[in-house]
């Protein structure tokens, strides 16, 4: 019961505040020095973990 309860901690809590750390973070090191192949991956792999939402009509276009 307890190895369920941590997993489901660390993919309901863990995985999004990562992506969202690496999300940021890219988003920072963009401002300052412009875009990179090292931002491109924090993005595609915050968006891999956990993909922005977008609307219904959006999606589907």
């Amino acid at each position: 019961m307890r190895m369920l309860v941590k997993r489901f901690a660390i993919t309901a809590i863990a995985l999004p505040l990562a992506a969202a750390g690496a999300r940021g973070l890219s988003q920072a090191i963009e401002k300052r020095r412009g875009p990179s192949r090292a931002t491109g991956l924090l993005r595609q792999a915050a968006d891999l973990v956990r993909p922005r939402r977008t609307s219904r009509w959006r999606r589907w276009r």
